[in-house]
């Protein structure tokens, strides 16, 4: 399998690029296991007054027959960085994007973005498949209990 983007020189966007998400095999696909992404310097831009937002993305997944590739999620997420978009539409694209290209068994996306106007917006989504879609359900009925 050959990476667009590991090992050679990172070209950057700034604008969307859903292209950028590459997949890897998943080794270990005879087992469940989480795996924890968190993208603490993601940044978006108000669609409206075209402002900078602050986030961390946290994404977490079980994942089946495929991984995603690190770089590749960085050079994705940067790509939003100029994108008028707003919170609860952003984690649900990232959600959509990455469900698209892993198939995984459970995914979430939570958006923890810095306060603006005095409002923190903290978007949540979730996703399960077989025998993970009633986890999915919990989880999102609890997933601000902790």
């Amino acid at each position: 399998m050959e990476l667009k983007n590991l090992g050679k020189v990172t070209e950057y966007s700034f604008e969307y690029q859903p292209d950028f998400l590459e997949p890897i095999p998943n080794k270990n696909s005879n087992k469940n296991y989480f795996v924890k992404l968190n993208c603490e310097e993601f940044t978006c831009v108000c669609p409206v007054t075209h402002q900078p937002d602050f986030a961390t993305i946290k994404i977490r997944y079980i994942p089946d027959q495929f991984l995603i590739e690190s770089k590749s999620l960085k050079l994705y997420l940067t790509s939003y960085r100029n994108t008028g978009i707003f919170h609860e539409e952003v984690v649900n694209r990232i959600a959509d994007d990455l469900i698209k290209i892993l198939n995984p068994r459970y995914l979430e996306v939570e958006g923890d973005f810095s306060v603006r106007g005095g409002i923190a917006i903290l978007p949540f989504v979730n996703f399960g498949r077989g025998e993970f879609e009633q986890f999915a359900k919990t989880r999102l009925a609890k997933h601000d209990l902790e």
